[in-house]
């Protein structure tokens, strides 16, 4: 059956693979929710084959102006709402940004969602809601800790999505991925963070802690995991991970990227990279039993096929990232 779906933060790292995705099912109608500027920018959707942006409807806004996510959604059956500020350094020091857009921004689409009658609606949370892990594997019962005041605004997010659940019957699901990696990614992230220090050729990686653990999922997957949650009715009402239950160290995670890019790098430590000691989350590892009893998914990648595929596309696009600076 044709069905015309929004997805806010289409240019971002995970929304433009998920809209590449939907994309190539020829009954959906797609219309990508991408981030006003004056340069024209569509972020990485501008990065798409021809054939599947010929397939798009671009709509530039701001997820924070309630009236021009009301007019982006008129006329769509499922939103999949990824638009977000996510990088949890600047967090700290632009906490009214993250309220604005997080929360807010979350609020424009569950109200719009209500009142146009919307079919479905996937909102997109974090792993790291959690926070540290109280027990493992982490399932979707485990306490919630705001670490960081990104954290916080998505815990906020959450709820105002369940509340809208509860008290006006919307069909809303809550996708949690736990920590997605893979082609497109900014540097605010670790995995290319690593990587491209390694194909700059430096010899000395700068990091912060290398201690704690992480689930990674690679975005082929996790994007996989948002249209199985979307496709199925008992997810309706539901607060769903997507993970790979399956935990690595950051150290450990360097030195294996190490080993295969330049074994004679060596990691050192960046004081501005350490977060905050009570703010650090020490452990995240993801139980993925809940979508694959609901949806039947699974992860086809390994971590290590995974980072070889993402190791590949930032060869081929290096020079779209600042690899002496450290990212935000």
């Amino acid at each position: 059956m044709s069905e015309t779906i929004l997805v806010t933060g289409a240019d971002g790292f995970i929304g433009s693979h998920l809209t590449e995705l939907l994309a190539q099912n020829p009954d959906n109608k797609i219309r990508a929710f991408v981030y006003y500027n004056s340069f024209n920018s569509w972020g990485w959707i501008d990065t798409l084959p021809k054939e599947i942006k010929d397939r798009l409807e671009i709509f530039a806004g701001d997820i924070r102006d309630p009236n021009g996510v009301r007019e982006a959604m008129k006329g769509v059956d499922t939103v999949y709402h990824l638009a977000a500020l996510i990088a949890i350094p600047f967090s700290y020091h632009s906490p009214d940004s993250y309220v604005d857009t997080n929360i807010k921004g979350t609020l424009n689409v569950l109200q719009a969602a209500r009142n146009l009658h919307t079919s479905r609606v996937l909102v997109t949370s974090t792993s790291e809601v959690y926070g540290t892990a109280q027990y493992v594997p982490i399932d979707e019962k485990h306490p919630y800790q705001g670490q960081s005041p990104y954290s916080a605004t998505k815990i906020g997010a959450d709820r105002l999505a369940e509340s809208f659940y509860r008290s006006f019957d919307l069909p809303v699901s809550i996708v949690r991925p736990f920590n997605t990696f893979g082609p497109r990614q900014s540097a605010r992230a670790v995995i290319p963070t690593i990587i491209t220090q390694l194909l700059s050729g430096y010899k000395e990686i700068k990091l912060g802690s290398l201690t704690p653990t992480r689930d990674y999922t690679f975005v082929k997957d996790t994007v996989r995991g948002f249209e199985s949650i979307a496709k199925c009715d008992a997810a309706i009402g539901q607060e769903i991970n997507i993970a790979s239950q399956f935990e690595v160290s950051i150290g450990d995670l360097a030195n294996e990227l190490i080993n295969q890019i330049n074994p004679e790098a060596k990691i050192v430590c960046d004081e501005d990279r350490i977060r905050p000691e009570k703010s650090e989350v020490n452990r995240l590892f993801g139980c993925n039993e809940k979508i694959r009893r609901l949806t039947g998914w699974k992860p086809e990648y390994t971590l290590e096929k995974g980072l070889s595929e993402t190791v590949d596309w930032i060869k081929d696009n290096l020079s779209a990232y600042k690899a002496d600076i450290y990212n935000l």
